[in-house]
């Protein structure tokens, strides 16, 4: 029975018992009302049982959230809150380099590719399905070299000079794999768990599981370099869960964020005024409509906005930043001027408390190299080379690396088959990312893709592993943070993946 119906029986129940005889229907009589004290009697029980209502409705959408919403403030749903375990990293800044990168041409030297460049693919590698059908043409060495840094003595390709000085500080790991075969589907998957839309970001799982650490910022931040992404906000939605917890995005060019600044005319205790009477309408709009997520949303931001007008202001400007610290991240350089913005805003925010920021390097998949390798490597290399190096660099000197999680990666790799002679394909079956920081293994390289570069084989690492080991480092058992959708406890996972040990210091 649910609470309305339980509601009417036990009304119903009382006017009987209080009248004494019941209809021949069944249905009580109307109840006589002998003066005003009666009346206000009556009414006042219909009150109680008013609040009584909303009390039992909290308790039951607390209960369907799950455990894990437990302890969190109705007012505020991003409150801190703590993890399931000691965390090693505070924030997370995932560089995702859209389109997918070439692990052949970066980060993984496949000798065996150069010695058979030119030939088919070997029958032993089985015919795998491509997005562009590849699998029959020729194998397309690298033309880039490759060395030996550091005293780990990790190797790294001509491509990225700069970020090779610092692969005594990175984790590489060599044996990611994903589902998808094309951007729309596999930057999906690298953002949500899932091919298909419609499940929460990781971003999104941090926040519902750990709250902000800034009561004046988000704790979610996007940050763009040109244009939206393949798949657009899908890729940083809160899914079946609230609308709060989904991450904002910030402007590229301009001030980060709209109509943050409110109108000269207008003065602080006027906005506040305004702003509560909007606030009063909406909560009155809400009464029965709890599961309309959006509106909840829509209030927290409100208020939260109200809040970063002087705080967001603060954070995303960059005039006491040194010109040194703009060298650092290459802002002295158009080529590199605008990721290496990004690329220092996202210091600047995780310095602030917020707990991830996504930046994208790339949009509209401008590392999709299925005809040019040379020249779009080249490009997008000069591009991200130096800013992420700056990055590094930056958290490093400040000591904030120890307790920063660095994520380096696009959506799926490049197959060592040719593509028109000068391109390569997509290629799901292995491809590398690194990580750096917060409670990695240092100068370190996990697992391995198979001779030629087509498939990890080693150390396999899945893109649900990834987030388990993320949310892992942040404190977060991915087993343990759900939320229940449709009858069934979800997880950021997918009720999949598991953490890769391996890559843990």
């Amino acid at each position: 029975m649910n609470i309305r119906n339980r509601q009417r029986g036990e009304r119903a129940w009382a006017t009987r018992a209080h009248d004494g005889v019941p209809s021949p229907g069944g249905e009580p009589h109307v109840p006589r009302i002998a003066s005003r004290r009666d009346l206000l009697f009556r009414a006042g029980m219909g009150f109680g049982g008013l609040a009584l209502s909303a009390l039992l409705a909290q308790d039951e959408a607390r209960a369907d959230a799950g455990p894990e919403a437990a302890g969190r403030s109705a007012a505020n749903p991003l409150s801190g809150r703590s993890g399931h375990l000691a965390a090693r990293a505070d924030s997370v800044i995932f560089l995702f380099m859209e389109g997918g990168p070439s692990h052949l041409d970066l980060f993984d030297p496949k000798p065996e590719l150069q010695r058979l460049a030119g030939q088919p693919l070997p029958a032993s590698y089985g015919r795998p399905i491509t997005a562009m059908g590849v699998s029959s043409n020729a194998l397309l060495p690298t033309k880039r070299t490759f060395r030996k840094y550091g005293k780990s003595g990790v190797e790294v390709s001509d491509w990225y000079p700069n970020v090779a000085k610092h692969v005594d500080r990175l984790c590489v790991i060599r044996s990611c794999w994903a589902d998808g075969l094309n951007h729309v589907g596999s930057v999906c998957q690298m953002n949500t768990g899932s091919i298909l839309a419609g499940r929460p970001s990781l971003g999104a799982w941090v926040q519902y599981g750990l709250g902000c650490a800034n009561a004046n910022l988000p704790g979610f931040v996007i940050l763009l370099d040109e244009k939206e992404p393949i798949g657009g906000p899908k890729n940083w939605s809160s899914g079946f869960m609230p609308a709060t917890y989904q991450g904002t995005q910030f402007r590229p060019d301009g001030a980060p964020i709209l109509n943050l600044a409110p109108p000269e005319t207008l003065s602080g205790a006027q906005q506040r005024s305004k702003l509560d009477f909007v606030q009063l309408l909406n909560h009155r709009y809400g009464r029965g409509r709890e599961d309309f997520t959006e509106l909840d949303a829509r209030i927290n931001a409100y208020e939260l906005a109200f809040r970063m007008q002087s705080s967001a202001t603060e954070a995303v400007s960059l005039a006491h930043e040194t010109e040194s610290t703009r060298r650092l991240y290459g802002m002295d350089n158009p080529v590199t001027e605008k990721f290496g913005r990004n690329c220092l805003l996202a210091r600047r925010m995780v310095e602030r408390g917020v707990r991830f920021v996504e930046l994208y390097c790339g949009t509209g998949s401008q590392w999709d190299a299925h005809t040019d390798l040379e020249g779009n490597h080249s490009k997008m290399c000069a591009i991200s080379d130096l800013p992420v190096a700056g990055l590094l660099t930056d958290l490093a000197q400040r000591g904030m690396l120890d307790r920063t999680l660095v994520v380096w990666g696009g959506e799926f790799g490049r197959t060592p088959m040719s593509e028109k002679g000068i391109g390569r394909d997509h290629n799901p079956y292995g491809f590398t990312m690194f990580m750096a920081g917060a409670g990695v293994k240092a100068g370190h390289v996990h697992g391995s893709t198979d001779d030629l570069g087509l498939r990890a084989v080693e150390g396999r690492a899945h893109v649900h592993d990834l987030h388990a080991t993320i949310l892992h480092l942040l404190g977060l058992d991915h087993l343990r943070l759900t939320y229940r959708h449709h009858g069934r406890d979800e997880r950021a996972t997918v009720n999949a993946g598991k953490v890769v040990e391996g890559i843990l210091a």
